[in-house]
């Protein structure tokens, strides 16, 4: 069932409502479509547009998509986006998951994917949060299912460092908490 991408990338796409009226851009391996017109896939190409806002995601999703509950593989990457939606949240299936080039600045709204019990590749670099020294361990420590981040593996240590850094900022912040 998982054919090609559905590729909307480049599309000029400024809110998810005006991708329903794009065609998909045909790569080298055709992509079928069930008697609904709808693609056989469980991947979405929405990167290199303009989205800044995620709350039409999951009628996007089942407008393009056979199976829109079974998409493993969505692109947001170089978009407008400044926050980390609940509606990612709600992809259940969701396994490779890119925003970078992004515009994303809140850090901890990274540990809402923490719910997303197959998520294993995530791209955030190129967002505001990069900056942030806490980066790679917070991300780490949000999604302990993580294989590969920003597209390089995650390895043991880091997710030891990742595991350390969690337990001494939770520990920092309850006794901030008990102080007041």
């Amino acid at each position: 069932m998982c054919g090609a991408p559905v590729d909307l990338s480049f599309k000029h796409i400024s809110s998810l409502a005006d991708a329903w009226t794009e065609e998909h851009s045909s790569g080298l391996r055709p992509l079928k479509r069930n008697s609904e017109k709808k693609y056989l896939s469980c991947s979405l190409r929405l990167n290199n547009n303009n989205i800044s806002d995620l709350h039409d995601l999951q009628k996007t999703v089942s407008h393009f998509l056979a199976e829109p509950s079974q998409i493993a593989w969505l692109d947001l990457s170089f978009n407008k986006i400044s926050h980390i939606d609940q509606v990612l949240c709600e992809l259940r299936d969701l396994r490779v998951l890119y925003l970078h080039g992004n515009s994303i600045f809140i850090l901890s709204e990274v540990d809402r994917l923490g719910v997303l019990p197959h998520l294993h590749t995530i791209t955030l670099h190129g967002n505001v949060i990069e900056t942030n020294k806490a980066y790679r361990n917070r991300v780490i420590s949000a999604l302990p299912r993580l294989k590969t981040m920003d597209f390089s593996a995650v390895t043991r240590q880091e997710r030891v460092m990742a595991k350390i850094w969690h337990h001494s900022n939770n520990r920092s912040r309850s006794s901030k908490e008990n102080l007041q």
